[in-house]
């Protein structure tokens, strides 16, 4: 016979694991967009005076900003159905009064949880998307105006702009 009960609690473990490698994959992309950073400006300042070489920072920024928001996202959605889905089946099949996996809910009631989102939506726009914004703000006042380098300087500013507003949207201000 089955025991729903181990079932769910296997289903637990395997999910906090995998929001524990996410976690792990997401904290990372925050150094790997700093080298990244690091290497375009320093090849940039090398090579002196080819600023078109800053039109590299956006696309990485985007793509390395993006996938950190779609795994913070999906570790966010491991705590959501952990607290909103499994736990209130848990608890009503152990028929108990108090919240199962009670930390899932009560880190959220942190006083100081709201400005720390606050601070961590500052530090993710100024990480993937001041820097690249900086970048094609140095290259549109100072670099080289071709019509590709400009077309692709015009792409890479809505897709910043594009990443910026995803950012802002997911940030789960309010709760």
């Amino acid at each position: 016979m089955i025991d729903i009960g181990q079932l769910l609690l296997a289903e637990y473990e395997h999910i906090k694991q995998e929001q524990r490698a996410r976690i792990g994959f997401r904290d990372n992309l925050i150094y790997a967009t700093l080298g990244v950073m690091a290497a375009v400006i320093g090849s940039t300042l090398a090579r002196g005076g080819h600023l078109e070489m800053l039109l590299l920072l956006p696309p990485l920024s985007v793509v390395l900003g993006w996938t950190y928001l779609v795994n913070d996202e999906k570790i966010s959605a491991v705590g959501r159905y952990i607290r909103d889905d499994l736990s209130p089946r848990l608890q009503e099949l152990a028929s108990v009064r108090t919240a199962v996996f009670g930390w899932e809910s009560a880190h959220r009631r942190d006083t100081r949880r709201r400005s720390r989102k606050r601070f961590q939506l500052a530090v993710d726009l100024m990480t993937f998307c001041g820097a690249p914004l900086a970048a094609l703000a140095v290259y549109w006042l100072l670099g080289p105006t071709p019509w590709p380098l400009v077309t692709i300087a015009l792409t890479e500013t809505f897709m910043v702009i594009g990443l910026t507003v995803q950012i802002v949207r997911y940030a789960e201000l309010g709760s």
